[in-house]
């Protein structure tokens, strides 16, 4: 379930994130703000933990349309500015527990008439991505790519709570019939009578 919250809407009263008129919005200079289940993210869902207190936190994140134009560009062009800074559980790999990680999205998207534009445009900007621009976006499903593209790859608490389990201390140690069972055993006692 989500939840919508619409904020500065010249034209319209209402903006769908599933199916946003990219133009109107950022020409309208609108602003909508969303809270979603993370059950609503079965992408984003897959590689998180579930939390310590079993709580599903809601996902909150907001989108300001923006009609406007880049440094170097010869023309307005539809933007679309995501934010989002919810916090996820994730694997901590170095102790294996869960560990609540923060994670922020605050990313400007520019929408442009075709892909062969998008790439070219694309490759030239690092401030910005920049995709093609289709009838309706689900900024939905947007917001869910750049959460999972902000998480990090390997998660893991400033301190464990728990000891590690590979720890040094708990590392057996080699026996002498240890040693000797070892292949290569019998070319040491050679090398050593040498």
């Amino acid at each position: 379930m989500w939840r919508l919250a619409t904020l500065g809407c010249m034209r319209k009263t209402s903006w769908q994130p599933d199916r946003l008129d990219v133009e109107a919005f950022a020409k309208a200079g609108a602003q909508i703000e969303v809270t979603q289940s993370l059950q609503t993210m079965p992408r984003l869902q897959e590689g998180l933990q579930a939390p310590a207190d079993g709580c599903d936190d809601p996902v909150a994140w907001s989108a300001e349309g923006l009609w406007s134009r880049a440094t170097g560009d010869s023309q307005a062009r539809a933007r679309i500015r995501l934010r989002a800074h919810p916090t996820v559980w994730l694997t901590c790999q170095r102790c294996l527990q869960p560990v609540a990680v923060p994670v922020a999205v605050d990313r400007t998207l520019c929408f442009v008439d075709g892909e062969d534009e998008a790439s070219r445009l694309d490759e030239d900007r690092d401030d910005e991505d920049v995709l093609a621009l289709s009838r309706a976006v689900d900024l939905r499903a947007l917001v869910e790519d750049e959460l999972i593209m902000a998480l990090p790859l390997v998660p893991r608490h400033e301190a464990c709570p728990q000891p590690l389990p590979w720890s040094a201390e708990a590392e057996p140690q080699e026996s002498a019939a240890d040693r000797q069972a070892h292949p290569f055993a019998a070319l040491e006692a050679l090398k050593g009578r040498g």
